[in-house]
């Protein structure tokens, strides 16, 4: 029995054996999980219904079980902000979201470090995020 919110067996063992630089990518319901992703990334796939599970809710657990260093977001091609993106910076308030195109935004997930890709039911658009772990350092 785990004392932790997040019980998935899967993405509790991606992340046991992720490390420093590994990249967790939460994706919303149009992402094209399979093609545009590290081809050797563990999918895990909560997307069992439309907006079921959110990627909000996907990473509020994610950030009770890792450090995170940085956080990837995809925009527009117009430059603007997407809604959930200000949800994104309330989540991970000290962090500054690092913006792609869509392409860029494509390219950086299908990174070698990018070790899972959770799909969600997420129905808003430019709903994805990828997050870079970072050290827990050490107990003085």
């Amino acid at each position: 029995m785990l004392k932790t919110d997040v019980l998935h067996p899967q993405i509790l063992s991606v992340l046991g054996a992720s490390g420093h630089g590994s990249g967790i990518l939460i994706a919303d319901g149009n992402y094209p999980f399979v093609t545009r992703a590290n081809p050797a990334a563990e999918r895990v796939y909560l997307n069992f219904m439309p907006g079921k599970l959110t990627v909000t809710e996907v990473l509020q657990g994610l950030i009770t079980l890792i450090p995170v260093e940085s956080a990837h977001v995809m925009v527009p091609d117009d430059g603007s902000t997407p809604p959930i993106h200000h949800e994104f910076e309330e989540i991970l308030p000290n962090l500054q979201l690092e913006r792609h195109g869509r392409y860029p935004f494509y390219d950086k997930a299908r990174e070698a470090d990018v070790s899972l890709v959770i799909a969600t039911g997420e129905q808003r658009i430019y709903a994805n995020i990828l997050l870079i772990i970072g050290v827990i350092p050490p107990q003085v």
